[in-house]
Parts: C-alpha cells; structure tokens; sequence
C-alpha cells in the first residue's frame, strides 16, 4: 500500500471484488486509479452485516434512513468523469451516506470535504474511513444544498443525491474550469448530469439516466 492502509480484505472479498473489477472494465469503465481504488476498497464494510454477502454485487443497496450506497458501476462512473480534467486537488462531496463514495475520492484526489445532513449516517461513516487510516478527509453535518462555501471553491463537486435542479450555490462554489457530477430530476425521471465552469457561465451536459435518492434540505440529527 502507499498513501493508504485499506484493511479487511478477506480472501473470498478478495476474489469477489476482483469479479466486481472485471465486470466494470466491461461495461466500459477504464481508469486505472479509479479500478484500483475500488479493488482496494472493502466495500462490505459500509453496509450492515446482513446484507455483506452482496457487497460486491453491482447494485445500490439499502444504509438506513432511507438512504442507499450507490452501486459500484456508478460510483466509478462519476469519480471517473471527475477525473477527466485531471488531478483533483480539492473535491467537495455532497452526501457522505455511508462513505463509500467519500473512501474512493480520497484515493483520487488531495483532499475531500465530505457534506452529510443526517448525522447518525456520518458518525458510521468518520468511524468506517478512520478505521482504514483514510485521513484526506474533512467532514461537516449541514444542507448540502448549501454546499460549503467557507473552503470554496473546488477543483470538482461530486452529489449523491437528485436534485430537482442545478443547485446555485454548488455552481458557485466551482472553481474556474472546474466539473460538477450530479443527478437531476425527481422519480423515475433523472439524468446523471455534468456541469463545467468557464467563467461565469456553466456549460451542462447529459450523461445518462440514473436512479437516486432525493437530494433533501435541512438537517436529521
């Protein structure tokens, strides 16, 4: 390992992640940072114990609280188009969940700056990434609909959830010739979004269809 201790790789999740590995190669997914982050990564140990034996399955899967960890396919799919541009210095998050998500940026990018508004999922997810020494990361309990403004602006926005539209204070927040990954829409009716800021003007471009939980205001403690 390098910058890293990524722990808790049994041999069965070893052999399973590597299918896990094959099966997005094949769908067309080809960074060779972004594969090995998730290779590395013990995906088993953001969900509950019951649901482990499906932890490397390409599926979303449920975390509590209405809420879900992405599946694999789309986790690599948005780090990777965030990467496009190359090395990612400062990546804002919106929606730690269960910090899957946050542990493959962390591997991508110099620092991540983490946004969840329900806190029992954020206590899970600091103890998850701290136990596997991931320490680029700063967390905050807070509306991301609001972002982060006091340590904007940022290289890349990555959000987790559907917004009914193009949040502006994350489109403020982006910094010149930065990229945005978010899903917009509601329902069965959302696209998967990337917005790129020149200037003041943000040049948006569809990607594809996606299903995901809704992007909330306000905070759950």
């Amino acid at each position: 390992m390098d910058k890293f201790d990524i722990r808790g790789i049994g041999m069965t999740s070893q052999r399973t992640r590597e299918r896990l590995i094959e099966r997005l190669y094949e769908e067309g997914l080809s960074n060779a940072r972004v594969l090995e982050a998730i290779r590395r990564t013990p995906r088993h140990l953001f969900i509950d114990e019951a649901l482990s034996h499906r932890a490397y399955e390409d599926t979303a899967l449920p975390i509590g609280h209405n809420q879900t960890i992405s599946q694999p396919y789309i986790v690599a799919r948005m780090t990777e188009l965030l990467l496009k541009s190359g090395p990612i210095d400062k990546v804002l998050e919106i929606g730690t969940g269960s910090g899957y998500q946050t542990a493959i940026l962390a591997q991508v990018a110099e620092r991540v700056f983490s946004v969840e508004r329900i806190q029992p999922l954020q206590e899970r997810a600091k103890a998850r990434l701290a136990e596997l020494n991931l320490r680029n990361i700063v967390f905050r309990f807070g509306d991301g609909w609001e972002g982060w403004n006091a340590l904007a602006p940022y290289d890349a926005i990555i959000v987790t959830a559907a917004a009914s539209e193009v949040p502006q204070a994350l489109k403020d927040q982006l910094a010149e010739g930065g990229r945005m990954i978010l899903p917009v829409g509601q329902g069965e009716q959302q696209e998967l979004l990337l917005v790129v800021r020149e200037g003041d003007t943000f040049h948006q471009h569809v990607l594809e269809s996606v299903k995901f939980v809704p992007l909330l205001t306000g905070t759950l403690s």
